[in-house]
């Protein structure tokens, strides 16, 4: 199968890089500073969502402004670990510039923050921060498109999270999807694959073509 794009839009945490073990390590101690149990993490979806959204299923509203700030001076001052997920650098590398973009739910200090920590520069991206509404709605991979000058219809979504796969369809974009925080059966795109590794860019005068890689 081969999917033809214009421009090509990444998600960052679960497709480009992994941030988990920091992600673990900065909502533990945020949620014993709040008192939130396992229990309460446990009834809300987290993967792909904004950390305001997640806090405001959480904690009551008056607290969810000092919350957020909270945790994500946590999660910037600690990019121990977040590592590059297989494939990420030759894939980037193989793209022009100026065909893709990023596209995450974190806010723009904190997704530059752990960009840079694995060497990655976007000339796009687009961020919590940049948006008023987040995945799965379809305002931040439509932000993307404009910024790149790209039709959605030409634009695929490369995602890991279910919340950001429907963020691409009701965006009107193809999706690729990466088996790497969700089971493959749980991932609903054009075509799924294990990583970045699995999929190989082709770089023509008309665009860019994804296929899977034999």
């Amino acid at each position: 199968m081969t999917i033809h794009a214009h421009a090509l839009l990444f998600d960052n945490d679960g497709t480009l890089v992994s941030s988990y073990d920091s992600v673990v390590r900065c909502w533990t101690l945020w949620a014993q500073e709040y008192g939130v149990t396992a229990e309460q993490f446990g009834q809300v979806e987290l993967h792909g969502r904004t950390a305001a959204e997640i806090i405001a299923d959480l904690l009551p509203a008056p607290l969810v402004p000092e919350a957020v700030a909270r945790v994500e001076q946590l999660e910037v001052a600690d990019v121990s670990g977040v590592r590059l997920l297989p494939g990420t650098r030759e894939f980037l590398d193989s793209l022009p510039a100026d065909r893709w973009a990023v596209v995450t739910s974190a806010t723009r200090r904190l997704a530059e923050a752990r960009l840079t920590a694995v060497g990655v520069t976007p000339k796009c991206l687009v961020s919590a921060d940049d948006v008023t509404r987040g995945k799965p709605d379809p305002e931040p991979y439509l932000l993307a498109a404009r910024q790149l000058g790209a039709d959605p219809a030409d634009c695929v979504v490369i995602e890991d999270a279910p919340a950001g796969l429907r963020a691409a369809r009701a965006a009107g974009m193809r999706t690729v999807a990466l088996a790497t925080t969700h089971r493959a059966e749980e991932l609903d795109a054009d075509l799924v694959v294990d990583d970045l590794a699995a999929l190989r860019a082709l770089v023509t005068d008309g665009g860019v073509e994804i296929s899977a890689r034999d």
